[in-house]
């Protein structure tokens, strides 16, 4: 097993080496056409990802992935930061390999070093010379290696290169975004989920192009320095159960197949003054809804809460 780095502004993790098919060909690339792969797709091929199980997650621009095999074009790697119960040591799955770069310390974040978070739903990247190059997601996290009044240098698999300082946030690890008025993380975890609403849903997403509902969950809690499991059914397990009449804002509602009685297959964040947001299945987009009237309101089978005042 050897380490790598994700090189692409986001590397969509599938099931296998035979799960894209020719309408996924942009998704594929190095550098990859995210906005062209997504606005070409309708909603039978956005279904057809659920109906074949081909989409697993997504990583972002930076992350770490360990690398278990290559085979032709393909690596099968694993995601330690995406915990989960398919595999103790990240979330498992296949990317190309020309979406991959070799590993080097120079882009882990060190102790004591101040990262630069993603705070903008997408931010570009800039080489040396302010050229504009790929288009980068939120909450995508690179080293500070040098900060400018208006643009930050960073360390990435690219070589070093810059963000504009508008559309970040320099943090130390664990911190959260700062720029969100809200009264504790819980309020924070709503107040950064609604930026992204109208964004259509994508079975796997996990980045600001197309959120799945427990990416969306995953997400919004690592936008205030939360590391919850990626998938609901790991997420319905951990954190603190909440009853019914003492839900607050940033809490997380689980619903399951048999009248809330069977497996967990959904998942919401809880608003306050019973409303939900989520991002709901392959037809539609992150949207708020009434509890009261929401239909698979009869399949809530849990509710638990990971964030602290």
């Amino acid at each position: 097993m050897k380490s790598a780095i994700v090189a692409v502004s986001v590397a969509t993790v599938w099931t296998k080496p035979e799960s894209p098919v020719d309408t996924d060909r942009a998704a594929l690339t190095a550098p990859v056409d995210l906005r062209g792969w997504l606005g070409s797709l309708t909603v039978e091929d956005k279904l057809d990802f659920y109906n074949r199980n081909a989409i697993q997650t997504q990583a972002l621009f930076g992350t770490r992935v360990e690398v278990l095999e290559e085979r032709g074009d393909w690596s099968s790697i694993l995601i330690p930061d995406q915990s989960s119960k398919k595999d103790e040591r990240g979330y498992p799955g296949w990317v190309p390999t020309a979406q991959l770069a070799a590993w080097s310390d120079a882009y882990a974040i060190q102790s004591g070093q101040s990262a630069v978070l993603v705070a903008a739903p997408h931010a570009r990247l800039y080489d040396s010379q302010r050229q504009a190059g790929i288009e980068l997601a939120y909450l995508t996290r690179l080293p500070l290696l040098q900060e400018e009044t208006d643009w930050v240098k960073i360390a990435t698999p690219l070589g070093d290169a810059y963000l504009r300082r508008e559309d970040v946030q320099i943090v130390a690890a664990g911190e959260r975004i700062k720029d969100i008025q809200a009264a504790n993380a819980g309020e924070a975890i709503v107040a950064h989920g609604k930026q992204f609403l109208g964004l259509p849903y994508l079975w796997g997403g996990m980045s600001s192009y197309g959120y799945d509902c427990s990416g969306f969950a995953y997400n919004m809690h690592r936008s205030v320095g939360i590391e919850i499991p990626r998938d609901a059914s790991d997420q319905a397990t951990a954190g603190q159960k909440v009853e019914k009449e003492d839900l607050l804002p940033g809490d997380l509602l689980f619903f399951a197949y048999e009248e809330g009685k069977g497996r967990v297959h959904h998942v919401g964040i809880y608003m306050g003054n019973g409303e939900m947001i989520h991002s709901p299945d392959s037809r539609g987009a992150i949207e708020i809804v009434q509890l009261s009237g929401y239909k698979l309101k009869h399949e809530h089978s849990i509710s638990r809460r990971y964030w602290q005042d």
